[in-house]
């Protein structure tokens, strides 16, 4: 049967949709509204960009405040904490101007001083090692890997110790092969910052004779009871923060940062912990000075 309900409805379906034809057709013929209208969006959007720079330009200058306060307050959060302190600075691997700079204008402020900065070889030179060690226990250090880590302990007591007379002369005959920089003087230090850098072009054995030095060392630093920190900059890619933690050392990830100069001081100061901007820290500062 015919519906007329729905012949009525699709009638006025089809009005409207002329209707509307009508009208779109009639905007599009008519250039003073097309202009208008277009007037009107590019008025909308300079209104929406110089909203949005006056925004930024309130966010540069709250960020502005933000940092002179910051860097007003960080002397006043490090005065005094390192004062007479004496702090030493281990590269292992290829040392950097940056980090040194960094060490000494953070432990400076802090009221202490860098003592010493050294720089081991990687790979160890165990042949020169041997040849300027020969007639001690440690002229075999090529041939012997536990020798090595025992080399290493011994290493690490003198740096932060001062160690007897016959580890210094012991030190002092090696210190060419040993080490690729030296500058300060052995004595007894209040922190040591450690800087490693990810090995590379190293053999399997050459890796093994850098791992059980850096073993060796570190165990030797723990058995004096100073405070070690482990740094690195933000940039720095591998993060060393795992290697610093496998070895219970507290960690700095972004040395290049105030905060990460602020945190460096607090930890040799005796806090412990990982601090910076990277997923492995616990928190970018100490919760409170030690």
């Amino acid at each position: 049967m015919f519906d007329y309900r729905y012949h009525a409805l699709s009638l006025a379906a089809v009005l409207l949709a002329l209707a509307v034809g009508i009208v779109i057709g009639v905007a599009i013929g008519d250039s003073n509204l097309v202009s208008s209208a277009k007037n009107g969006i590019v008025a909308n959007l300079d209104s929406e960009v110089s909203g949005a720079r006056r925004q930024v330009g309130r966010l540069q200058d709250q960020l502005a405040a933000e940092e002179a306060f910051a860097g007003g307050l960080y002397p006043l959060a490090v005065h005094d904490l390192l004062r007479g302190r004496s702090i030493g600075l281990v590269f292992l691997g290829g040392s950097s101007d940056n980090v040194d700079g960094y060490v000494r204008s953070a432990v400076t402020q802090a009221g202490g001083n860098l003592t010493i900065v050294v720089a081991v070889r990687e790979p160890l030179d165990l042949q020169g090692i041997d040849s300027e060690a020969a007639g001690t226990h440690y002229a075999d250090l090529a041939g012997d890997p536990t020798l090595i880590e025992r080399f290493g302990e011994l290493a690490g007591r003198q740096l932060v110790d001062g160690g007897p007379l016959v580890d210094r002369e012991l030190l002092s005959r090696v210190r060419g092969a040993l080490l690729s920089a030296f500058d300060g003087q052995l004595t007894r230090l209040d922190g040591l910052v450690v800087m490693r850098a990810e090995p590379t072009g190293m053999n399997p054995e050459q890796g093994a004779a850098s791992t059980a030095f850096a073993t060796g060392l570190l165990d030797g630093i723990a058995t004096v009871g100073v405070p070690t920190v482990g740094v690195e900059l933000t940039s720095t890619e591998p993060s060393q923060v795992p290697w610093y933690q496998s070895r219970n050392l507290s960690s700095v990830d972004d040395l290049d940062e105030p905060a990460g100069q602020a945190a460096l001081i607090y930890a040799l100061a005796g806090a412990h912990g990982a601090f910076g901007v990277k997923p492995t820290a616990d928190s970018l500062l100490p919760s409170a000075l030690p």
